[in-house]
This record gives structure tokens, sequence and C-alpha cells, in this order.
């Protein structure tokens, strides 16, 4: 309760900046009907899940069926798992990112936010919001660990995709990636209309090259990895998703897309009643004749009264 309402209090340090919601109104009727089809076309069906997703999951089914999507990211469910927006220790991600003397001019084209869901923008830089921010920093992070060329990465994984933000930043970089989000379908159907609100190329439940794929199939992951998996212009992603999976779903995630090039992971201490620093410390010992890997603390994300848990980058590339 206490979260919730600093979190709503703080939405009022943006009260100066609105969002163009009327600009949206034609392509967000043609999204929604086109959204509908896929309803239709792709029946829910059960996949395994720890309780906190069970929930949320049906939270975003709600809003999809009940036509709320015009401003989803209000919505303080969403806000909770999926969008971090007007915290203080954002501003030092930032600043991060404009000392990067050799990158701040792709960074900063990168944090420019748009209209789709109407986000509340950070209300120290309201060019952009909070949640875009960290985005873009975890890219930052993860090219200064491995030199990655984002322009060069053509072919993406990322377990667990949001909202489908990451995938329109990376899209923004490179245009032709094809790009896979494994998600729950209830998930899918919101990146779905987040990404053609945003007008690029997405298909539910296929690959096509040079598109972003939103699947909720392990053999259509497991497909996407055979093809593309072992090239070394791949990418793995999975921030704070794959950490809350139940373990054997994680343990088959990772044994599937082991042999990704690149990855970048995040994840907090624990998660209900799994320790994950565990977890992937055993993980990387396991993987270290094949991986150069690293576990990086968050050291802008700190502890706090309403928030005990860490948080923590698991690098790796192939040596």
């Amino acid at each position: 309760m206490v979260k919730n309402f600093l979190r709503y209090i703080s939405t009022f340090f943006s009260f100066f900046f609105k969002n163009d919601l009327n600009s949206l109104s034609n392509i967000h009727s043609y999204v929604l009907k086109n959204l509908k089809k896929q309803l239709k076309n792709n029946p829910m069906h059960y996949s395994p899940r720890l309780r906190t997703h069970q929930v949320f999951n049906k939270i975003v089914y709600d809003l999809i069926i009940n036509n709320n999507l015009i401003n989803f990211l209000r919505n303080d469910n969403i806000q909770k798992i999926f969008f971090i927006h007007n915290r203080l220790f954002i501003i030092n991600e930032l600043n991060e990112l404009r000392c990067d003397k050799k990158k701040w001019s792709l960074w900063k084209k990168l944090l420019v936010e748009n209209n789709v869901g109407d986000p509340i923008r950070y209300f120290l830089y309201p060019l952009s919001s909070g949640n875009r921010i960290r985005q873009v920093y975890h890219l930052k992070k993860y090219s200064d660990y491995s030199k990655i060329n984002y322009f060069k990465t053509n072919y993406i994984l990322e377990i667990g995709g949001g909202y489908g933000i990451m995938a329109q930043i990376l899209k923004k970089i490179n245009k032709n990636c094809t790009y896979l989000i494994f998600d729950t379908m209830e998930v899918n159907f919101l990146q779905f209309y987040y990404l053609k609100m945003n007008k690029i190329p997405v298909v539910i439940n296929k690959i096509r090259t040079g598109m972003v794929c939103l699947v909720n199939k392990i053999s259509l992951l497991d497909q996407f990895n055979k093809i593309y998996g072992s090239r070394k212009s791949s990418l793995l992603i999975g921030n704070w998703s794959i950490s809350e999976m139940p373990i054997k779903l994680r343990n088959n995630i990772l044994n599937k897309t082991s042999m990704f090039y690149h990855s970048m992971i995040g994840f907090q201490e624990k998660f209900e009643n799994i320790d994950n620093f565990k977890y992937f410390l055993n993980y990387k010992k396991k993987r270290e004749n094949k991986l150069s890997t690293q576990i990086e603390r968050l050291s802008h994300y700190k502890k706090s009264i309403i928030n005990q848990n860490n948080h923590y980058y698991f690098f790796s590339k192939i040596k």
C-alpha cells in the first residue's frame, strides 16, 4: 500500500507535461481492431508462472478486453511490474549516460519518449520517461562490459519483453534486426499494441525476418535459437524476467539459449521464495569454461525501507 501511494504521489511531479493522446486516436482505433483479430486467432492457454504473474496477466487481459489501452502506462499494476517513473536514482543513471561522451549522441536519440500508452515523463528530464532512461542505461552498461555494436546486432531474443519498450529502442538502432520476444500470451497482446502504435512491423506466433516476432510457444523459441542463436551478431536479453520464472522453466530457457554470443540479464536478489543471487552465482560457475561472465550490482538502485532487495546484472559473452 505504501509503495502504491508513493508511486501515485510521484506522478504529480510531472503535472507540467501532458502527452498528446488526441494525435493517436486514429491509429489507436485501427490497432485495436487488429488486436481483437489477434485475440480470436490466438486463444488463451496455460503457461507455467509464479503467483505474481498469474495475477498480473489477468490484469493485462482485462485491460485489453475493456479497451483501456490508450493510457495503459497510467495503470498502477502496469507501473508496478513494467514502468519505473519519477524515482530519484534515475537522475544518476541519466548522468552516467550524459558523461559517456563517445556515445551520448546515440543515447540522447534513444531517450526521446513517445506518447503511446501515455507514459509519465521524467520530471527532471521531460523529453524522456524514467523507464526509458533505465532501459537505455541497461544498454550502456552492457556495452561498457562487452563492447557490443548494437548497429550490427541482427538477431535479438528477449525473454519477457515488458510492454515492448526495449524492442522499440533497439529497432531505432537497427530497424532490420530480427527481434523475438518470448512471453505469456496476454503480455504478447500488450506488446503487439505498443509496437503497432509505434509503427513497427510485428507478428504473433510466427518468425519473420526483420520483424518483431511475439511468441509464447517453446517450439518457436527453439526454432529461433537453432537458426540465429549461435551467430556472433546475436543478443539474449532477460532483464528481470528469467529470474521471476519457476526454477524448472528458467533452467529450460537458459539451456536453450546458452549459445547466444551476447547475454544481458538483470535480476533482483530474491523473488518470492527464490534466492536469485545464489542461483546466478551457481549458473556463473557452471558456464565459466565457455563464457566470460560478470555479476554487477546496480549501484544507483539501492535498498530502501519499502524495498529490501538488491538488484544485479548478469553479463556474459562467448569466449
